[in-house]
């Protein structure tokens, strides 16, 4: 469905302001159908975020500051998004022993088999929602999309 018709426009908008409407309201869908994979898990976006952070630490410690800047969404409380993981004993939180202000977080073996049942999911819905693209069309998208990005 062309963007104007999921969102009942006319054709007056400028091609620049229809192209990011259309990113913007294409990224709220397929987030949402995410989150709702993720739910029946009882996580988040950005906690599946950080659990995918830490399990790419492959067994090292991450800062909350390391965390945080590697998030997709910035914006997220990450010591909120910890605490909620570490009462879910998915994570755990320990003072780095060489400096004591240093907060280290680690993936539990919990957090790890979580990711290994949600790995096969979360790649079925990703091949889903592209699978009407081609593999030379998605190359161009996410060559498009970092251009995009030029001034990050």
């Amino acid at each position: 469905m062309k963007i104007e018709e999921a969102l009942k426009i006319g054709n007056g908008l400028d091609l620049s302001s229809k192209t990011l409407i259309n990113i913007q309201y294409t990224s709220r869908f397929l987030e949402e159908h995410f989150a709702a994979l993720l739910k029946e898990f009882d996580l988040s976006t950005p906690q599946f975020n950080v659990l995918r952070i830490l399990r790419g630490q492959k067994g090292k410690p991450a800062s909350l500051a390391c965390i945080q800047e590697r998030m997709v969404d910035r914006s997220s409380n990450t010591t909120r998004l910890v605490d909620k993981l570490i009462k879910k004993a998915l994570v755990s939180r320990r003072i780095c022993p060489a400096n004591r202000r240093k907060v280290e977080i680690e993936i539990t073996a919990a957090g790890l088999e979580l990711l290994e049942d949600l790995d096969p999911l979360t790649a079925a819905s990703n091949a889903a929602n592209t699978a009407t693209l081609t593999t030379s069309e998605l190359e161009t998208l996410n060559t498009l999309l970092d251009k995009l990005r030029k001034d990050e």
